[in-house]
């Protein structure tokens, strides 16, 4: 079965460095396990960090447990629709990379809304910081 993003085209890759995805696999599949639905492709900004901390959903403090090493800004990270779409009504969200966004994210952000943050994230991410 293909994964689809929610342009309808093949689910990209959205991070290795760190590695995202609830499976760990680097893409923003969303499976039966997933109840949070981590689909959104984002790209991590200062401000959406600090909005997701607010939120009781602390992405920055590193939990080696779980292995998560902590984001920074311009780290992609596969982030919970329903947190996303928090940060977004709020003024705050971060940067969107469609190609990388899972389709079953649709079912709780409108398409429209993740369009207006889209953005093509650049190789070297090193100007985002």
């Amino acid at each position: 079965m293909e994964l689809l993003n929610v342009l309808g085209g093949p689910l990209e890759e959205c991070g290795t460095d760190p590695v995202t995805g609830f499976t760990r696999s680097g893409r923003c599949e969303v499976t039966p396990e997933d109840v949070g639905v981590h689909g959104v492709c984002a790209v991590m900004t200062a401000d959406f960090l600090a909005s997701q901390q607010e939120l009781g959903n602390d992405l920055v403090t590193p939990r080696p447990e779980w292995r998560f090493a902590g984001l920074r800004p311009g780290d992609r990270w596969c982030v919970v629709a329903v947190r996303w779409l928090q940060s977004a009504q709020a003024g705050r969200a971060a940067p969107v990379v469609l190609a990388s966004t899972s389709e079953a994210v649709l079912q709780v952000v409108p398409l429209d809304l993740l369009r207006r943050y889209a953005v093509d994230v650049p190789d070297d991410l090193s100007g985002l910081a």
